[in-house]
């Protein structure tokens, strides 16, 4: 359950809400609730699956990060090739769950597995790995369209870039906790990048996200009670950028943590809008 990350259920809600907000923009009426059900299981497995590759990849990184450290694989709880098995099993969950939808729907998810496998190697190569995690972590944008439409249109095209902003901010205040362990390792990070430049920069990704969704309610034809909500969300995100505290890592990772509730205000101004 460690190793899964279910103990920290926020990368669960980071990875769910870009799929609730695609079916509720998607659907005519109110979602379906068996898919937000299927979706939502798919996110746990999926996260979960997510984690444990990522740890067997970084092992020997977490090894030597504070915060990491304790984790199941670098603290010897869990043996690699028992993770490997885990992993295995929650890939077939995961399965399970999609082949629940339409066909095009299953293609498209399962394309998203390029992007999570090749992830946990960006950090090595990039300082610009937060992108790579947006693409993959908001790819339920898409996959929630298509699940009820059975194709792609130009408002989950538009979500899916909001996301992938959106993570840019959430993901780079978090990698301000291990900026250090970072350094001295040779992992790079948009943290490390962007450093004391890193405030305006959050502004910058929160605003364009905030400014793709509301394009994309426009386009999925929302009434004014989604945009009345939306600019609560924008505050939200806001009040992160300016308040968080860059060297603080229980700041950041408080901050990181109240993307749910920015999530949560983008699903009720979503439905708000469709109910007048």
């Amino acid at each position: 359950l460690r190793l899964a990350r279910v103990d920290r259920p926020i990368g669960a809600w980071l990875l769910l809400f870009p799929c609730w907000w695609s079916v509720a923009l998607a659907t005519p009426g109110w979602p379906e609730p068996g898919l937000l059900v299927l979706f939502a299981a798919g996110a746990v497995v999926m996260r979960g699956a997510g984690c444990t590759f990522n740890d067997i990849v970084d092992r020997d990184f977490d090894a030597r990060v504070a915060r990491t450290a304790t984790r199941p694989i670098p603290s010897g709880a869990v043996s690699p090739g028992r993770a490997v098995a885990y992993l295995a099993l929650l890939l077939v969950l995961g399965l399970v769950v999609l082949v629940q939808f339409n066909p095009f729907a299953v293609l498209l998810g399962a394309a998203s597995l390029v992007v999570v496998a090749v992830y946990p190697f960006m950090k090595r190569i990039t300082y610009w790995p937060q992108a790579v995690l947006g693409l993959a972590f908001n790819w339920g944008a898409l996959l929630g369209w298509a699940a009820v439409r059975g194709e792609l249109a130009a408002p989950a095209a538009l979500l899916y870039g909001a996301g992938i902003l959106w993570t840019l901010g959430y993901d780079t205040i978090y990698a301000h906790q291990d900026k250090e362990d970072d350094a001295l390792i040779g992992l790079k990070s948009t943290a490390l990048k962007l450093g004391d430049a890193t405030r305006p920069w959050l502004f910058g990704f929160y605003g364009a996200a905030v400014l793709l969704i509301g394009l994309a309610g426009h386009r999925a034809g929302l009434g004014w009670p989604f945009y009345a909500i939306l600019a609560l969300a924008a505050g939200q995100l806001g009040w992160q950028a300016a308040a968080v505290d860059m060297d603080a890592p229980r700041d950041c990772l408080a901050k990181f943590k109240s993307n749910r509730y920015f999530g949560g205000l983008v699903l009720a101004a979503m439905l708000a809008g469709k109910a007048l």
